[in-house]
């Protein structure tokens, strides 16, 4: 087994997170994103849609897409349980996971990819006006985010969960697109440096 990685790049990160949560050790097969490795011949053997991360089983067997690699060691591993116990709970966790990947990951990734200039080969084509179309999307999220944590210690409920992960991967490269956490949102703060402080983080 090897999990195909690629250093800073957020979805690889989230699958870190998540092992290192579950005390799971698999051996890392790096992907130079600069180099354009995931577009090479090699890779796109492994995963025709050349994006990262990819876990490949002894037998050969490709999982792609980083929820589906978590569910994966998840259903291998339940404890600490990062996906919900009860029917209830994993209705929640998935519920936020979908609403912070959508309304927050992801408009961070296209404001990355669609204004930068170095991820032109990466994204073809750019269109910089969507890129500055998320830009109010993030912000948006980020204060809705801060009224719900208001309310609880966690994205999902009272416990730290994958929707955790999404989250805090997701606020961390917001330094990327050179925007950040504002001030007043106090409650995210908190949140942020409560979960910034586990050791999986560093993962």
């Amino acid at each position: 087994m090897k999990l195909y990685d690629a250093g800073r790049a957020p979805n690889p990160r989230r699958v870190r997170i998540f092992l290192a949560e579950k005390g799971i050790t698999v051996p890392l097969e790096p992907v130079d994103l600069a180099k354009l490795e995931h577009k090479g011949e090699a890779f796109t053997r492994v995963n025709p849609r050349q994006r990262v991360p990819a876990l490949e089983l002894d037998d050969g067997t490709v999982i792609c897409e980083t929820m589906a690699i978590c569910r994966y060691f998840e259903a291998l591993q339940p404890e600490p349980n990062l996906f919900g116990r009860t029917p209830l709970e994993q209705a929640q966790v998935e519920m936020w996971q979908r609403r912070v990947e959508l309304d927050l990951f992801y408009p961070v990734m296209m404001v990355l990819r669609h204004l930068n200039p170095a991820m032109a080969q990466m994204e073809v084509p750019q269109v910089p006006e969507w890129g500055e179309a998320n830009k109010p999307k993030v912000l948006a999220f980020l204060e809705y985010l801060d009224l719900e944590l208001a309310e609880r210690g966690y994205v999902a409920g009272d416990r730290f969960t994958v929707a955790d992960i999404t989250a805090l991967v997701a606020i961390d490269f917001l330094k990327v697109i050179r925007a950040e956490v504002p001030a007043g949102h106090t409650h995210l703060l908190r949140w942020r440096d409560v979960v910034s402080q586990r050791p999986s983080m560093k993962a």
